[in-house]
């Protein structure tokens, strides 16, 4: 067993990138079914998203598809894209989608698109995974049109910290940037931050194996060196999340950031 890995920069290797896509693409076949936290956290997002759009909508980290499809329901008068890293996750939505939305590989820190090619944006947990966040806001500016709009859920310091206190692996936290930080990322790209709020998600699972697939089974871990794990290190982790345990079961937090931006016209 492992554990997932940092997501700060100073830890993330030349092939980082490459890592997350392999991650994710072995992920594919069950993520839809171990996502609950992720559709949870996306359906709050969702529900903020206006009730129209311009003609053009991209999903930004796709994954297999789900939201892809449910914006193209939402907005079928649009041309919809979904662009992830992952081709694992981009052939499992083309399969289970099909053509009529256009599947695009690519970095969210270097947008395949034109500029001004989106008129709305929608991204739930995917940009905490880009190892800049002023990149990507960056190039959000650049494809959003004139007045265009990107509706973002990510992570901030402090998710999954009942993990990594219950492996007693601090450096297993996923370490993104505070929102402040990200506040100054998108002052600086030039959007307009229209909303931003921050909240505490808490899930819960029956055990210790039903919490590390939640994070594992959705591809939330890349493989690092010496990081296997011996049977008494596994024990001394069932009993310290044990010790965590609420009445609805072995609570798994995420600390999440919404934002709301738009480009002046």
């Amino acid at each position: 067993m492992s554990i997932a890995a940092p997501t700060h920069a100073a830890s993330r290797t030349p092939d980082w990138q490459a890592k997350v896509a392999r991650a994710f693409s072995r992920a594919a076949p069950r993520y839809d079914a171990l996502a609950s936290a992720q559709r949870h956290i996306g359906e709050a997002l969702w529900a903020r998203l206006p009730t129209s759009a311009g003609p053009r909508v991209l999903d930004l980290g796709c994954g297999t598809g789900y939201w892809t499809q449910r914006l193209a329901m939402r907005y079928p008068d649009a041309r919809v894209a979904g662009l992830d890293i992952a081709p694992g996750m981009l052939a499992h939505a083309e399969a289970r989608y099909g053509q009529q939305i256009a599947w695009h590989q690519g970095d969210a820190a270097a947008l395949p698109f034109a500029d001004g090619a989106f008129d709305l944006v929608f991204s739930n947990l995917a940009i905490q995974w880009c190892r800049d966040s002023d990149a990507v806001m960056q190039a959000l500016h650049r494809v959003l049109a004139p007045g265009g709009q990107a509706y973002i859920t990510t992570l901030l310091p402090g998710t999954l910290g009942e993990v990594a206190d219950a492996w007693q692996r601090p450096e297993a936290l996923l370490t993104t940037p505070s929102a402040a930080e990200l506040e100054r990322t998108v002052v600086d790209s030039g959007l307009g931050l229209a909303e931003q709020t921050a909240t505490w998600r808490t899930f819960h699972y029956p055990d210790l194996n039903a919490v590390m697939a939640s994070i594992k089974g959705v591809g939330a871990q890349v493989a690092r060196a010496n990081a296997r794990l011996t049977r008494g290190e596994v024990a001394d982790a069932r009993a310290r999340y044990d010790a965590l345990r609420e009445p609805q079961g072995l609570p798994v937090s995420y600390h999440c950031l919404t934002l709301h931006l738009e480009k002046t016209p």
